[in-house]
């Protein structure tokens, strides 16, 4: 495996493990809320500032995975918007650079 796929592979696995290990602290302190969660992205203009601007690029990543993977037919992609927008950009994003990155029998 080459090793920027390595690379790409090692920050999708970071990006899932990271975020989340924060993600399931707060729904251990403040139960498993999903609505109160959203209230405290919104906390402050900072924080909501963040949201929006994870939000475009998640919105930007979905259009791009969408495009390429009609046009390449590499339908397993499509797997890194459901990693996007259930885990977040940290994960998506380089999971798909990842599943994108995979050498084609044409390539070969």
């Amino acid at each position: 495996m080459a090793p920027l796929r390595l690379i790409w592979l090692a920050l999708a696995i970071w990006g899932a493990i990271h975020p989340m290990s924060y993600f399931l602290q707060w729904f251990n302190e403040n139960s498993y809320d999903l609505m109160a969660m959203v209230d405290a992205w919104h906390a402050n203009a900072a924080t909501s500032g963040l949201v929006w601007d994870l939000t475009i690029a998640a919105v930007a990543l979905t259009i791009w995975i969408l495009v390429e993977t009609v046009s390449t037919k590499r339908w397993l992609n499509l797997i890194a918007i459901l990693a996007t927008f259930g885990i977040g950009v940290s994960c998506g994003l380089p999971l798909y650079l990842y599943l994108r990155s995979k050498p084609t029998k044409q390539s070969v």
